[in-house]
């Protein structure tokens, strides 16, 4: 008899043994458009269930790593600064046992609860951020603690040019002003410019925070999202780019949000989301 837990497929290892931890962050209590991203992380747990432990891209098995499934964090729905202090709190545990956190949001301001933890650890990190949305709003309809402004509340705790954002095609003509004025590295509409990146950040061996808004995908790859933008990346460049991340560089932390598995009765969003999981942890283990 097996304990009565649903892990993501195979990540059932013990917490002493693990490098890295997953927990989840079930939270979207700031999105602006179409709800339901709350669920994502569980609906990626169930589903992982259809998906091979063995990756034929990378010629690595879940089954070989050490990896610990924390499950979701209780979080207050109604208090995104108390939901932020919780996230918190479990990233701070995880870092000082000397493990990676992952968290699986989840609307994006989730990351900003992680990132708060790992800049105190970590005051040289930088952030690589895959994207449709700028998220650099000051604020969104006077809320400055929303899944809009994520990103800008991360730049107020790590300054200019350590936030490298791709895919983005959506925003505010201001979010692209305050990106285009050097504050941070924005590399518009597409995944171009990576390589040099990640190569950069890699011989400088800075730490890195590695976040991912599902919704850089193109909607038709990916639908079950609260805020679809059309032009997106396809998952192939998406898989590629995320194994060149973190196996290039100094990944400390990383993230992926914005699944709303509701929005997609097919499934496939919430599949696709599976396997965007399973490839980052056999690549950040690699």
């Amino acid at each position: 008899m097996k304990k009565n837990i649903e892990t993501f497929i195979a990540c059932d290892a013990e917490y002493e043994d693990a490098k890295v931890v997953i927990f989840g962050a079930p939270f979207d209590s700031t999105t602006s458009y179409r709800p339901g991203a709350r669920f994502g992380s569980a609906a990626i747990r169930h589903e992982s269930y259809g998906l091979e432990t063995y990756s034929p891209y990378l010629n690595c098995d879940l089954e070989d790593l050490n990896v610990y499934d924390a499950g979701d964090l209780e979080l207050p729905m109604g208090s995104a600064e108390m939901t932020l202090d919780a996230i918190s709190a479990c990233t701070s545990e995880i870092l000082n046992a000397g493990k990676i956190p992952f968290m699986l949001g989840g609307e994006h301001l989730v990351t900003l609860g992680t990132v708060r933890e790992v800049a105190k650890k970590y005051p040289d990190l930088h952030i690589i951020h895959f994207d449709a949305h700028a998220d650099l709003r000051d604020d969104y309809l006077g809320v400055k603690l929303s899944h809009a402004c994520v990103l800008r509340r991360c730049h107020d705790i790590l300054g200019d040019g350590r936030i490298h954002q791709f895919g983005i095609r959506s925003g505010e003509r201001a979010e692209f002003g305050f990106a285009r004025a050097g504050h941070t590295d924005l590399h518009p509409f597409s995944l171009e410019g990576l390589d040099s990146v990640a190569d950069d950040l890699a011989s400088s061996r800075v730490p890195v925070y590695f976040t991912i808004d599902l919704d850089v995908l193109d909607p038709s790859v990916f639908p079950g999202t609260g805020t679809p933008e059309a032009g997106g990346v396809s998952f192939d460049q998406l898989r590629k780019a995320l194994t060149k991340v973190c196996q290039t560089v100094n990944v400390v932390a990383l993230d992926v949000t914005e699944l709303a598995p509701t929005l997609d009765p097919s499934g496939v969003s919430t599949a696709v989301a599976g396997k965007v999981v399973r490839e980052l942890l056999l690549a950040i283990n690699q």
